[in-house]
């Protein structure tokens, strides 16, 4: 197993060890799973969609081409999935919800197949997709229940204090907020004596993280009071074809935009 170097603390851990570290730490061994990794429950069922057919002599073959309608418990083909968030977030939420970034709209989170509605029998029973999203505006979940066959939303819940896993893109700016905050120094640092370049953006940066649960820590900083009514998350970074380097001990409160610390 490769050393662990604390490089600012000054000494040598072994394992992943140093979650709580005041500073970011070069990881050279995988991390364990998080909620949310570089891709969501819609890549997910898309690829199992996809996924290559290995013929008897060992060819590897092209699937069949997906079509415009799945079937049954079948994932939910693109097509559908496109169909399903153009209808969930057309009216009010639209206008009036907003994003990670703060940009009119509500932020996606997954687009799944529904659960069967026990009232439906029989195989002509529709398709039905769920789409959830997060409004920044109010820090409620909105989920929207879309019938595939008529292309109309069913219907809708909205929830507070409900904190799903993160999509990318809300990794993607927990990780900006985390370069762009005074206490993004140690990841700034150790991305430089991992690769000799500066680190000035996400997208330098391979990503996945899990919501932060406050009820998980003895101790929680002010800042970090808020979080499960805000949106607040851990993102765990890994440099690119490099060491992962451990920022778990540093919480984004997206809805604040703020950071703050454990321990």
């Amino acid at each position: 197993m490769r050393e662990i170097v604390r490089r600012h603390l000054g000494k040598v851990v072994a394992g992943a060890a140093g979650a709580a570290a005041a500073t970011a730490v070069l990881v050279g061994v995988a991390l364990p799973g998080s909620e949310a990794g570089e891709s969501g429950d819609r890549q997910a069922n898309a690829a199992a969609a996809k996924q290559d057919a290995v013929a008897k002599d060992g060819v590897v073959e092209d699937a069949p081409e997906e079509g415009a309608k799945g079937v049954g418990s079948d994932p939910l083909t693109d097509d559908e999935i496109e169909r399903a968030e153009k209808a969930s977030v057309s009216g009010q939420l639209r206008s009036s919800a907003r994003d990670v970034e703060g940009d009119r709209g509500p932020q996606l989170l997954s687009t799944n197949l529904s659960e069967p509605d026990p009232s439906d029998t029989g195989a002509s029973a529709p398709r039905r997709a769920e789409v959830v999203y997060y409004d920044y505006k109010k820090d409620a979940v909105v989920t929207k229940t879309v019938n595939l066959e008529t292309g109309k939303v069913d219907d809708t819940t909205t929830a507070r204090n409900v904190q799903p896993p993160p999509s990318q893109e809300e990794l993607v700016e927990g990780a900006r907020l985390l370069i762009a905050d005074p206490l993004g120094k140690g990841l700034k640092q150790d991305f430089k004596h991992a690769t000799g370049k500066k680190l000035t953006g996400p997208d330098q940066l391979q990503l996945s993280g899990m919501v932060f649960r406050k009820e998980t820590v003895e101790r929680v900083p002010s800042r970090l009071t808020e979080c499960g009514e805000h949106r607040c998350l851990q993102v765990v970074t890994k440099v690119k074809n490099g060491p992962w380097i451990d920022t778990r001990s540093l919480v984004v409160d997206l809805s604040t935009r703020k950071v703050g610390r454990l321990g």
